[in-house]
């Protein structure tokens, strides 16, 4: 069920065919399996299609059939419960997400400027998500991100750059779109930190809110921790 709502919520119509959301959780699990988060983290054993099937015998999805197959669909009146079943594996793949969003950014980028940005980000999501990791253990971190994402056929690796593999961008959007939400939060900090450098802490907490909970109304964003305090005081306090 967690995976099936991380895909789901990825997608920004909350729906994919069941080939789409087979690909995109067999890109979890191979993720989950060859670089586990830790030596005591658990992957489920079945395979994509006996994970989905299990999902939707808990009738939380809808299912259109037609004649060329079966859309999953997340209702929208479900979604806001169901992060809660993606917010309990987001510390697993919060690093490959911010990887796939930052490579989606750029198109193409090396190594060393990857790990800059996510050196800038990595002590917000540390707090906000109690990622295991020390900073000076990101880098092998990534190069082994980066060497299962290429295995997946996600990226190629060329002189040590990583490029968008075009005959698999939907899945790497859809693994990017695991951080995107929480990305957008920073950035509302930032921008906020950019506008009035001398802002105190209650003040950027209470204004990054306010924005965050106007945007969610405008773009339909179902995550009640968009705007919640406790997230606004992790980003805040680590950003300025």
């Amino acid at each position: 069920m967690n995976l099936c709502c991380t895909a789901l919520l990825a997608s920004r119509q909350r729906s994919l065919t069941r080939e789409q959301l087979t690909e995109q959780l067999n890109c979890y699990l191979d993720l989950m399996r060859n670089v586990p988060y830790s030596t005591d983290s658990t992957v489920p054993s079945a395979s994509a299609s006996e994970l989905i099937d299990h999902a939707l015998q808990m009738n939380k999805f809808e299912v259109e059939k037609d004649t060329i197959g079966d859309i999953i669909i997340l209702p929208r009146e479900q979604a806001v419960l169901m992060t809660y079943y993606r917010n309990n594996i987001a510390h697993m793949l919060v690093l490959p997400s911010l990887m796939a969003a930052i490579v989606t950014q750029h198109r193409h980028i090396s190594r060393d400027v990857l790990m800059e940005h996510v050196n800038v980000l990595y002590p917000m999501l540390k707090a906000e998500l109690f990622l295991r990791w020390d900073r000076d253990e990101l880098p092998d971190v990534i190069d082994a991100l980066a060497n299962e994402m290429q295995r997946q056929g996600l990226i190629t690796l060329q002189d040590d750059e990583l490029h968008i593999n075009p005959a698999h961008s939907r899945t790497l959007q859809l693994l990017a779109a695991g951080a995107r939400e929480t990305l957008q939060r920073y950035a509302i900090t930032f921008w906020l930190l950019s506008a009035n450098p001398s802002i105190n802490r209650g003040t950027l907490e209470k204004e990054s809110r306010t924005v965050a909970q106007r945007l969610s109304v405008l773009h339909g964003i179902n995550a009640p921790e968009f705007f919640d305090k406790a997230v606004f005081s992790f980003s805040g306090a680590d950003a300025a």
